[in-house]
């Protein structure tokens, strides 16, 4: 099964080095590695690997935390291949038929961000979601009025990530339950996304 690993690790000669093997002794292959920060002394990586067997998301997290200086902050299944180029080929979906643009954007959003699913909400109804998505927003969460940028947020154990496109009137809300709180960098690579699709179904009007 494929699995996404985020590990904070001491930032120092060798530390990657020393997770990798402990993931190969694992028996884990590592597919590929996202750096997602290197400050205040530690790192913050992505790993995809393909773990054998059964395993569990939590299991896998317990073996690794026990490593001296590791802390694994989510360990969650995934279907995000490596080596594809899903961002791209959405793009292109786009490109050729902007009209449809932002469902394409929502279906596309959960395997881009390692998310469960995603939805573009308008004046508090539901516009575009995708398969796996709720009928509505998480009971009991609202949403803001629109933010200038893109946030975080947490709403009954379903991590938010919310994405203004304020020329269409929309949010873009994209949510993760097994894994952890998105980072700044992938709210951010979302956040581009979204711009560039934005101007293109601007361009079907």
């Amino acid at each position: 099964m494929l699995l996404r690993l985020r590990v904070s690790l001491p930032d120092r000669p060798g530390g990657l080095g020393q997770v990798a093997k402990a993931l190969g002794a694992l028996g884990a292959d590592i597919l590929q590695v996202i750096v997602l920060e290197r400050e205040a002394g530690r790192a913050v990586d992505d790993f995809t690997v393909s773990w054998p067997g059964p395993v569990s998301a939590a299991e896998a997290r317990e073996r690794l935390s026990a490593m001296p200086g590791v802390r694994v902050e989510g360990a969650w299944a995934t279907k995000d291949v490596p080596g594809s180029a899903p961002d791209y080929d959405l793009l292109m979906h786009v490109a050729s038929e902007p009209s449809r643009g932002y469902a394409t954007l929502v279906d596309a959003l959960p395997a881009l961000c390692g998310a469960e699913w995603s939805m573009a909400v308008a004046d508090g109804a539901v516009r575009h979601a995708s398969l796996a998505a709720p009928e509505a927003l998480p009971a009991g969460f609202d949403l803001p009025e629109q933010p200038p940028r893109a946030i975080t947020v947490e709403a009954k154990e379903v991590r938010l990530m919310l994405l203004p496109v304020v020329t269409a009137g929309l949010h873009v809300v994209v949510a993760r339950a097994d894994g952890p709180v998105f980072h700044r960098a992938e709210v951010e690579r979302a956040a581009r996304i979204v711009d560039v699709v934005a101007k293109l179904a601007t361009r079907a009007r």
